[in-house]
């Protein structure tokens, strides 16, 4: 090929604008599913964050349980203690019997101290547990509202692909077979999605680089196919007082 009239060059600009808008939806769309997992993940963490803070205050009732039981029965073994005081016989069986309710009154001492630390805990929980029980039903109205936003616009996106997909079709059964095959190697060749680019003051926009002087008279007064030397595409230049608004 070695000509690239006036409507070749609107043609192929206007397919590359398509194939750039589908590139970006394409990964819009792509893109709303791990969003919406990510909105998912965002509610189960929140959902374990209070199932452990609820978790936590049933182990510190449990344990305060325990203690409680566990003071109880060394109550009762003092009282044992006490009324064998009355049957002792020596001194040493006395003394004996007065460090053992001694021992078992320091062992309550710690417990009713632990008890203490563990009423302590239970309130900073419960407080904890309280602004997250406030903060839930926000936080799923917020992620529900979210995901629906996410599906009405990739529900929006489907139908804009979808159109593009056929204004895509439209454009390029305009084109020359030839001149098309080369578009689309140039569309593989760019990861960009720029396949034409325009030279203006001797500079393609493809690439910024400086295109020949000659080659820059030749754009300007033939319609010869070329390439920018710096990047290969395909290069055209367009009359500023003919471009369109």
């Amino acid at each position: 090929m070695t000509n690239l009239s006036e409507q070749d060059i609107a043609a192929l600009v206007k397919l590359q604008s398509i194939e750039i808008e589908t590139a970006k939806l394409e990964t819009y769309l792509g893109s709303v599913p791990i969003q919406i997992e990510n909105l998912d993940q965002r509610l189960d963490e929140f959902t374990r964050n209070v199932e452990s803070d609820e978790q936590l205050i049933d182990e510190l009732n449990k344990k305060y349980r325990a203690f409680e039981s566990d003071i109880q029965l060394n109550l009762g073994k003092i009282k044992k203690s006490e009324d064998k005081l009355r049957s002792v016989k020596t001194n040493k069986e006395y003394q004996s019997s007065l460090k053992e309710i001694d021992d078992i009154k320091a062992i309550n001492s710690k417990l009713e101290d632990e008890m203490l630390e563990i009423l302590e805990q239970v309130e900073s929980a419960e407080q904890s547990l309280s602004a997250s029980q406030q903060q839930y039903t926000m936080i799923v109205d917020e992620i529900k509202q979210e995901k629906e936003s996410l599906i009405q616009a990739a529900e929006q996106g489907k139908q804009d692909l979808a159109a593009l997909r056929s204004d895509r079709e439209a454009v390029a059964a305009v084109i020359d077979a030839g001149l098309l095959e080369v578009f689309k190697y140039q569309l593989r060749k760019h990861s960009d999605g720029i396949a034409i680019a325009e030279v203006k003051s001797e500079v393609c926009q493809g690439c910024n680089m400086n295109i020949p002087p000659q080659m820059y008279n030749d754009l300007q007064k033939t319609t010869s196919f070329k390439y920018c030397p710096s990047c290969e595409r395909i290069i055209f230049w367009q009359d500023e007082n003919e471009r369109s608004e």
